[in-house]
């Protein structure tokens, strides 16, 4: 497991914010993309996310001011996409898996590997800021996510000529929706929704990454893949991840509680409206970004509320929230 080295501290600390992001993504993607044993899916999950807590309290810390420099600094998944599209000639697809972070990248690579396929780059990527779904729908130029429905995207958006489809379905039975057009993009609403439904106490991380390996690594998710790749050259990658907030300690301080409840009730980003807080490292940032003016929760923290703060959520300034894997392949 990659430490947080003397030479990382020294680029977060007091290297330039572009070269200080880049430092970082190459860090994440040292530990998050190296293979794992299935036997051992939930505990090495948990294991690495642990792993960066001292990075993550840095950057909500004494660095907290690199986050404003994110959106420059860090190449996004959504700019990626349209410039494979307008790079590629030919056949080309991309697959998007709402929700999927840097942790389910071993089983990608892994099983890619394993049934023939050729990794052409493989590597982290920026979300949009807030890391919600429809920012990331909005910079590919799609009104919101259920545009793509049964190919209803129209023309007006950046991956021009492609068939669209965006479910929930199982994927056995999304194959079949996978047309004849020379590009297309699919847009599946898995892990996002499942995430969701284990964000109540007593589930999270451990229960989600033993499923995420039983997802990625089946025959109906790769007969999925194959049936995008033949004939065309095909990107995988996520609108943004989660934070597994499960993990987080929970803040104590009375003001700063009610302070967070009062902005963000249990949630990760609100509106930019309002006045700052008072706290110095603070404890939320407001940050302009291309997608407008927004607060959001910095860092590993949440906050005893009604009904319990989720153990997974997204929308916020982590690590895991804000990098999402992005990987080009094809068969053969």
């Amino acid at each position: 497991m990659s430490a947080f080295t003397v030479d990382l501290l020294e680029a977060v600390t007091s290297g330039p914010s572009k070269q200080a992001w880049k430092n970082i993504a190459d860090h994440l993607w040292s530990i998050f993309s190296a293979p794992i044993a299935p036997a051992v899916a939930d505990a090495e999950v948990v294991k690495r996310d642990r792993s960066i807590t001292e990075l993550e309290n840095t950057l909500s810390g004494s660095c907290w001011d690199l986050w404003n420099d994110f959106e420059g600094s860090v190449p996004k998944a959504s700019q990626g996409i349209v410039d494979f599209w307008e790079r590629i000639h030919g056949g080309k697809a991309v697959l998007i898996l709402d929700g999927v972070s840097l942790r389910e990248a071993p089983w990608l690579l892994q099983q890619a590997d394993e049934r023939g396929y050729t990794v052409h780059a493989a590597e982290p990527r920026a979300t949009e800021l807030p890391c919600e779904t429809s920012p990331f729908a909005e910079a590919l130029g799609f009104s919101q996510r259920s545009a793509l429905e049964n190919n209803g995207a129209g023309g007006a958006h950046k991956l021009k000529g492609a068939g669209t489809e965006t479910t929930n379905l199982n994927w056995k039975d999304c194959t079949g929706l996978v047309g004849n057009q020379e590009g297309f993009a699919f847009w599946h609403h898995w892990p996002d929704e499942r995430m969701h439904d284990l964000a109540v106490p007593g589930e999270g991380l451990h229960k989600l990454a033993r499923e995420a390996y039983d997802h990625l690594a089946s025959d109906d998710f790769w007969a999925l893949v194959e049936r995008l790749a033949t004939g065309r050259r095909l990107v995988i990658t996520s609108d943004h991840g989660y934070a597994a907030c499960g993990l987080f300690p929970d803040l104590v301080d009375k003001e700063q509680v009610g302070y967070m409840k009062k902005i963000f009730k249990s949630g990760r980003t609100a509106s930019g409206d309002g006045d700052d807080g008072a706290w110095v490292p603070p404890i939320d940032l407001k940050l302009k970004t291309s997608h407008g003016s927004h607060r959001y929760v910095l860092g590993r923290r949440k906050w005893k509320s009604a009904g319990g703060y989720p153990t997974l959520h997204h929308g916020g300034l982590s690590l895991l929230e804000v990098f999402v894997p992005f990987i080009e392949l094809s068969k053969g």
